[in-house]
């Protein structure tokens, strides 16, 4: 009886077992890795909503394989340690088959470890400072030839500025960016003499003595501008200081690669027409797959005052980018999706088709917008097509001999193109 007994338990818990797995097999789990809270919250949490918006619509066209998907969403709170443990936590605990997160390099860095030690997947949607490439990450937002060096381009061309102020949050992304312009800007002629460099803390908001400084550094009769990598929350007070000092855009103006239409929603933006962001993608270009995007995220998000932004842009290519890997290969297998991403491509909002490129780098067309008083950009400068996003700097002495070709025979995010070696990652 005793035997029959446990024989019974044992069996009605593997069947409860076998029930919860089968259950949890009913649904494509997608991570959403974006704070909520902290200095980043006022960028991060459009992406959160951005990513429900596409597990909304996907399901509504039948989800993935016959499956539903179903949204898991951690809140990283802009701790960067955090970021890796809540990582562990989507794919050990909750076992999600992708993750759409991180903004700052610093929290994807912190992620990186993780996610290529239990193999997942990221999709990574923002402008960042390359020198990298992961079999397990997808860079749908800009590398530096795809924002920063055209920006610097524009305005040495097309504004003549002979004196650089390269001003940043201080982590990885701003001082790895800066470091790429610095050698830039040398190997365009540029003295030591004209490049000002500083570094603020995340949420930094006393800006009067800096801004002080890029007045007077900017007074030597050469034209000046300010090459921002300021990140977060911080930017409200750099702005509102730019005012308080009457920097105007004809005297120095500002281009800033982390200032989109959300960020510019919180202020008075009166002071600081014509400055200028570079992007990928603004609210304000018009084609008929942006109107139909905004009009999608409108609806989603309740809210006709809400604005729309590059990083949105790149989650919606990514995250259909992956919907369509998926489907092509049948499965959700991190190594199937993988393989089966290269060359998938998804139409750009602003026109044009992206691609994903064998360096895990999408091809995308690079603009540059001004501030106009409405918080919106108008484009004044666009490059003629796309341009494929580049792992590795051109202008560093360590990096410009490295491509990533995640395509056998290299399949290498570091390959070494004089020594035919990859020196990284290789799986």
């Amino acid at each position: 009886m005793k035997l029959r007994r446990l024989l019974t338990m044992t069996a009605a818990s593997l069947l409860l077992s076998l029930s919860t797995a089968a259950m949890a097999a009913e649904t494509i789990k997608v991570g959403v890795l974006h704070s909520l809270s902290g200095t980043m919250a006022i960028s991060e949490t459009t992406l959160k909503d951005t990513v429900l918006m596409m597990i909304e619509e996907q399901n509504k066209k039948g989800g993935l394989l016959g499956k539903k998907l179903e949204a898991v969403v951690v809140d990283p709170a802009s701790n960067w340690p955090l970021f890796a443990e809540k990582t562990r936590e989507l794919l050990s605990k909750e076992k999600v088959d992708v993750i759409f997160g991180c903004w700052t390099s610093v929290s994807r860095k912190s992620v990186l470890p993780v996610i290529e030690e239990l193999n997942g997947l990221l999709f990574y949607p923002v402008q960042y400072e390359g020198e990298e490439s992961s079999k397990n990450v997808f860079y749908t937002g800009a590398a530096p030839n795809q924002q920063a060096i055209p920006a610097v381009d524009y305005l040495m061309n097309e504004i003549g500025v002979e004196r650089w102020v390269l001003a940043g949050t201080d982590y990885v992304y701003p001082r790895t960016t800066n470091k790429i312009l610095e050698a830039y800007l040398k190997a365009k002629g540029v003295s030591d003499s004209d490049i000002m460099i500083n570094y603020t803390p995340f949420g930094h908001s006393d800006w009067q003595g800096i801004v002080s400084d890029v007045k007077k550094f900017g007074s030597t009769g050469k034209q000046t501008a300010v090459v921002s990598t300021i990140n977060g929350d911080a930017n409200i007070p750099f702005y509102k200081e730019l005012g308080n000092q009457g920097i105007s855009a004809e005297d120095i103006p500002v281009v800033a690669f982390s200032v989109g239409e959300e960020e510019l929603s919180g202020l008075d933006t009166k002071p600081l027409v014509g400055h200028l962001a570079a992007w990928n993608y603004f609210q304000s270009v018009e084609s008929d797959e942006n109107t139909a995007f905004i009009k999608q995220w409108k609806a989603f998000i309740k809210d006709d005052k809400r604005v729309t932004n590059d990083p949105m842009e790149a989650t919606f290519i990514g995250f259909n980018m992956w919907a369509k890997a998926v489907e092509k290969a049948g499965t959700t297998d991190v190594d199937s999706v993988e393989s089966a991403i290269i060359g998938i491509t998804s139409p750009n909002l602003t026109g044009g088709t992206a691609v994903m490129n064998k360096n895990h780098h999408l091809s995308k067309p690079v603009l540059i917008g001004e501030i106009q008083n409405d918080g919106q950009f108008e484009v004044v400068w666009e490059t003629d097509g796309v341009v494929p996003g580049d792992a590795w700097s051109d202008f560093l002495p360590g990096s410009m001999d490295i491509v990533a070709d995640w395509v056998p025979p290299i399949k290498c995010g570091n390959f070494n193109a004089k020594t035919a070696k990859c020196s990284g990652q290789n799986f």
